[in-house]
C-alpha cells in the first residue's frame, strides 16, 4: 500500500492520436492531442471534479487513467506503483481496483443480457465466485443502489435512465473498488434524477470508502459532489483548486469566463450581472494554437506574452494552481475583459467570424 495520501498521481500525461493519410492510411501526418503534458493528482477518499467543454479531453484522460486507451508519454502512479507500462496480466489484477462508469445508462449496458448477468459480469471475468454466489452478489449491489431484488431477473429496456445508471454503478461497486471513473454519470439524465444519482454516489463513497474522477461539463453539478475540481481547457488542465475556492476566487480567465455562464437562481441578481462571452470556437487539438492556448478566446488577452511564452501551471494560493501569466492581475482588477467586438479582433485564429449583432 501506499504512505502518501494520494491515490492516483500523475506526471506530463500525453496522449495523441494519430493522423494518418494515403490510400492505405499508411502516411503519419500528424496528432490529436487529446490530453497533453497533464499533471495532478487525486487523494485517498476525494473526488476531484474534471470540467470543461466537449471536446477537451476530459474522457479520454480519465480512460487514460484506467489504460484503457495507452498514454503515448508521462507517467501514472496508482497507490504507489507505476502502472503506465504495466503488463496485461499485472493491468488485470489492478482493475479489480479500478472502474468506470460510462457517460450513457442506454449504451453501456447489453440489451441482451439479465441485470444479473451485467452486474455479475465483472466477478466472472476475474473468476471470483461461483454462479449462485455472483446472483447473490448481484441482489445484494441491486439493493444498495436503490433498486429491489427482484430486477435481476429483469432486462435492461424495462428500465428508465435513471435506474440504468444505477445498475451500471452496482456492476462497478462489484469488485470492491477503490477508484472509480464517473464519465459525466448524469449528463444524460433529467435534472431532478441527476440529484438522486449525485446524492447515491456520495452515500456510496462514504460507506465504501470510495476515490472519485467526476468528469463533467456543468460546473453547477460538480460543485456539490467535487472537494476539489480541476478545469481542462483543449487537452490541459489550466486551473486545480479546491471546490469552494473555484467557485469563490476562479484565477483563469476561462474558468472565469464558465463560472459567468452558470445561470443564478435569482432573477434580479442574473438580470444584473453580465456574461464574459468568449470568441469563436475551440481550436482543433490536431493544431493547438502556440504559447497559451486559450489566448486565440481570452477575453484577458494581452498583446504579446499570451502569444509567445507557455505559462506553467503554478501555485498562487494555497492548493489553488492556474496556468495564466496575468492571474494576479486579473484578480486585482487591473486587468479587465475586453468588448466582445475587440475579442474578435484578438483572435486571429478565428477565421470565418464576424462580431455579433448589436
Amino acid at each position: 500500500m501506499s504512505t502518501t495520501s494520494n491515490l492516483v498521481e500523475v506526471e506530463q500525461l500525453k496522449l495523441y492520436f494519430p493522423i494518418r493519410s494515403g490510400i492505405v492510411l499508411d502516411r503519419h501526418v500528424g496528432d490529436i492531442k487529446a490530453v497533453d503534458d497533464v499533471s495532478f493528482e487525486i487523494r485517498h477518499g476525494e473526488t476531484l471534479g474534471l470540467v470543461g467543454e466537449s471536446g477537451c479531453g476530459k474522457s479520454t484522460l480519465g480512460r487514460a487513467l484506467l489504460r484503457l486507451y495507452e498514454p503515448t508519454s508521462g507517467k501514472i502512479v496508482f497507490d504507489g506503483q507505476d502502472i503506465s507500462k504495466l503488463g496485461a496480466e499485472g493491468m488485470r489484477n489492478l482493475r479489480r481496483r479500478m472502474q468506470i462508469v460510462f457517460q450513457d445508462p442506454f449504451a453501456s449496458l447489453n440489451p441482451r443480457h439479465s441485470v444479473s448477468r451485467i452486474i455479475g459480469e465483472p466477478l466472472r471475468a476475474h473468476r471470483l465466485a461461483s454462479r449462485r454466489a455472483t446472483a447473490r452478489r448481484a441482489a445484494e449491489l441491486l439493493e444498495i443502489v436503490g433498486l429491489p431484488r427482484d430486477a435481476a431477473s429483469r432486462y435492461p429496456h424495462e428500465f428508465s435512465g435513471g435506474q440504468r445508471q444505477r445498475i451500471g454503478v452496482a456492476r462497478a461497486l462489484a469488485l470492491n473498488p477503490d477508484f472509480i471513473v464517473l464519465d459525466e454519470p448524469v449528463s444524460a439524465l433529467d435534472v431532478s434524477i441527476q440529484a438522486q444519482i449525485i446524492n447515491l454516489l456520495e452515500e456510496l463513497q462514504k460507506e465504501f470508502s470510495l476515490t472519485y474522477l467526476f468528469i463533467a461539463h456543468d460546473l453547477a453539478v460538480v460543485r456539490h459532489i467535487s472537494d476539489r475540481i480541476a478545469v481542462m481547457y483543449l487537452g490541459s488542465i489550466v486551473e486545480i483548486s479546491p471546490a469552494a475556492e473555484l467557485y469563490a476566487n476562479p484565477l483563469h480567465p476561462y474558468t472565469i469566463s464558465l463560472l459567468s455562464a452558470v445561470p443564478i437562481p435569482d432573477p434580479e441578481v442574473e438580470r444584473a450581472r453580465k456574461p464574459i462571452l468568449l470568441a469563436g470556437d475551440i481550436p482543433s487539438p490536431a493544431n493547438p494554437p502556440p504559447a497559451c492556448r486559450f489566448h486565440t478566446r481570452c477575453p484577458f488577452v494581452q498583446p504579446t506574452r499570451c502569444r509567445e511564452d507557455v505559462p506553467p501551471l503554478r501555485e498562487l494560493e494555497p492548493g489553488h494552481l492556474v496556468t495564466c501569466h496575468w492571474a494576479e492581475q486579473i484578480k486585482a482588477g487591473e486587468i479587465k475583459p475586453h468588448e466582445v467586438e475587440a475579442v474578435f479582433v484578438e483572435a486571429e485564429s478565428v477565421r470565418g467570424w464576424e462580431p455579433p449583432p448589436v
